[in-house]
């Protein structure tokens, strides 16, 4: 699903208009049915209640006047007031406040900070507000009469459906530039902005539904700018394929787990029986020997390799020729390994070295920030990472504040400069490829912030490339799985009692409801 912003939806307006031919009129009007086939789906009792609606003087008023004929032929109460002046309307929007007024249906005019004392109390006494102030054109702040309305509709109880975003917010950033109007329903048109898809901005949009008012779906498709996707259950769905009748372990590949140090085995297990539950036909946990009977002990599903190892129960870099040009499909590296010297040089060497598809996580991460010229992916090896907040901001050198105030520039820049995959984990994980494209994740819940989490998900997605995947395709199907596992196991469980073995416990349940179009799937889309 292409997620846009402002100068993308525009040129795609502009492209339905001028070379498909849909005339910008049946775009308003299309806009306006679908806003109140949103609201009727929504509202319980909508035909008994009152509704305001406030419209500005641009297209999204004139959207707003659509749906307060819509609503009034549906015999609706319903009273339009006009942010501005009446004589300032044009074009599209002027038809369709020209048909209310034949219609004898009255619009009151809010000029004046005394326009909104003398009407403001008639609007926040109604039942449901339709907010059709401003669209995606929006580029400064709310200011003013504005500013003061969107402030007032904050402050009451009265619920606030927006038309396309909710007012004050950008098309472009998720970040509000100034005061926004609080919505409980959002209703965007064509395609998802960019701004009701992340954090902040999200909070602000209530529910978000993707109205189609005619834009064909290849206009979306072919606008040029940043290329941004929203992953649905559909989208991922058919990764997920029906296992032949013949098949044996070993079309289903080897992935080798290179992790764990003394008492940090835990992660070395998660990860391996992550692959496993992924599907891996073949799991093989590569760790320093004393810590070997441990894992071993821990699953007895995959195989363990013991590796050479430092004193302090760590591994040597002398392990290095063990992992490298085995007969592996993917090598994932860096849960509980360690940080120190040696731990450095075998994560380089396999970066040098290594033929197969890597996967980095935790402190293969943390070593490889101290050497990013090595950090590099190519077509015919290419390299996963799946850095926190804490860990990106290492390996691009910035502060964790600043990852996460542009995590998806954060993500794109660092995936295109270094020729790799990125999984930057977080509320609303973002898959960054190569070539520039951002995927974001809707799955997944607060209780996943935990430890171990991340490195079911390492596993999974080592599990996903041994079985031939493409390497975006793994990514999102692991991130999707991770989640939704997630999020199974936070409503059996509750979110604060989960442990990252709980998400691993339930991905078989979440497979199989990506599979079967189930119950989990339709939550996370």
């Amino acid at each position: 699903m292409r997620v846009v912003n402002g100068d993308q939806m525009r040129e795609a307006d502009r492209r339905t208009i001028q070379e498909i031919g849909v005339p910008s009129a049946v775009l308003m009007e299309n806009a306006g049915r679908r806003v109140v086939s949103a609201m009727e789906a929504a509202f319980d009792r909508l035909d008994e209640a009152r509704v305001a609606v406030l419209a500005g003087r641009g297209n999204n008023g004139g959207d707003g006047f659509v749906i307060a004929r819509v609503l009034w032929q549906d015999g609706i109460d319903v009273q339009v007031f006009i942010v501005g002046t009446a004589a300032d309307i044009r074009g599209d929007a002027r038809l369709n406040l020209d048909i209310l007024a034949r219609l004898g249906l009255d619009v009151i005019e809010v000029q004046t900070a005394q326009d909104w004392e003398r009407y403001g109390g008639e609007v926040l006494r109604r039942d449901l507000i339709v907010d059709a102030l401003f669209g995606t054109g929006l580029t400064a702040p709310l200011a003013g009469l504005a500013e003061t309305i969107a402030l007032d509709l904050n402050a009451s109880a009265v619920p606030v459906v927006a038309v396309d975003l909710p007012s004050g917010l950008s098309a472009d950033d998720p970040e509000p530039i100034g005061p926004v109007i609080e919505a409980v329903l959002t209703v965007t048109f064509g395609a998802p902005k960019l701004s009701l898809m992340l954090p902040p901005g999200e909070d602000v949009a209530g529910s978000v539904v993707v109205a189609d008012i005619g834009i064909p779906p290849s206009v979306i498709d072919g606008l040029p700018g940043p290329r941004i996707e929203g992953v649905l259950a559909e989208d991922v769905r058919p990764l997920v394929a029906a296992r032949p009748p013949d098949a044996h372990k070993g079309h289903f590949g080897h992935a080798l787990i290179v992790a764990g140090s003394r008492g940090r085995t835990g992660a070395a297990h998660l990860g391996a029986v992550a692959a496993l539950r992924s599907g891996a036909g073949l799991v093989t946990v590569a760790t320093p020997a004393s810590c070997l009977p441990i894992v071993a002990s821990m699953g007895a599903e995959y195989m363990t390799a013991a590796l050479e190892e430092l004193p302090d129960g760590t591994v040597s870099r002398a392990a290095a020729a063990a992992v490298i040009g085995g007969e592996h499909d993917v090598v994932a590296a860096g849960p509980g390994l360690g940080t120190g010297a040696d731990q450095a040089a075998l994560v380089l060497a396999l970066l040098e070295q290594s033929t197969a598809p890597l996967v980095l996580d935790a402190d293969a991460l943390t070593v490889a920030s101290a050497h990013p010229a090595a950090l590099r992916g190519t077509p015919d090896r290419p390299v996963v990472i799946t850095p926190h907040p804490g860990e990106m901001a290492r390996l691009a050198g910035l502060s964790v504040a600043d990852v996460q105030r542009q995590r998806l520039t954060v993500a794109r820049t660092f995936a295109v400069g270094h020729g790799l995959h990125v999984i930057l984990k977080g509320y609303r994980t973002l898959i960054a490829t190569p070539e520039g494209v951002v995927y974001i994740n809707p799955t997944g819940n607060p209780g996943m912030a935990t430890g171990g989490s991340g490195d079911v998900l390492t596993g999974m997605v080592a599990g996903w490339l041994a079985q031939g995947l493409d390497v975006t395709a793994a990514c999102l199907l692991a991130v999707y799985l991770h989640g939704a596992a997630g999020d199974l196991a936070a409503s059996d469980l509750g979110e604060a009692a989960m442990t990252a073995g709980d998400i691993v416990s339930h991905l078989g349940a979440a497979t199989l409801e990506l599979a079967s179009g189930g119950a989990g799937a339709r939550r996370a889309s």
